[in-house]
């Protein structure tokens, strides 16, 4: 199962408040377990909204919207993507996490869909479609 562990943004990950050494330290750390348990197939932090952008869809039309962002609680600093058994699995590692802000932070884990979520809604074609990672047809990699 794959999952999605969103670090949320603070005051001060928005303000662009950089992690101390110490932080650093006990990320790498963490960061090192994962990967030695293969556990972790994908992390970052991402920089402060104000550097964002957003689109916005409305049928044919698109809009830009520039950051920074309101409500920092909803923003997102940092994620994982993980391989992990199950969700409890998931559950029982972010637990393990040192806390990724100077101050009260929150991680959310949510689980990707998988081919399978899809099965009542896949032709043969629309799988071989998803099916391509690196351009070429499934059938010929």
């Amino acid at each position: 199962m794959r999952v999605m562990v969103f670090v949320k943004a603070t005051e001060d990950s928005e303000r662009g408040v950089m992690p101390s050494a110490e932080m650093l330290e006990a990320m790498g750390k963490f960061n090192e377990e994962l990967a030695e348990a293969g556990i972790m197939v994908e992390g970052d932090g991402l920089k402060p909204s104000s550097q964002g952008k957003r689109i916005a869809f409305d049928g044919p039309s698109r809009l830009v919207i520039d950051g920074p962002f309101a409500e920092t609680k909803e923003l997102v600093a940092g994620y994982w993507l993980w391989n992990v058994r199950d969700m409890d699995e998931a559950v029982a590692w972010a637990r393990r996490c040192p806390n990724p802000m100077p101050g009260p932070s929150e991680l959310e884990i949510r689980p990707l869909y998988e081919m399978e979520d899809f099965a009542e809604s896949l032709t043969p074609e629309l799988v071989e479609l998803f099916g391509r990672t690196d351009g070429k047809p499934a059938k010929d990699r």
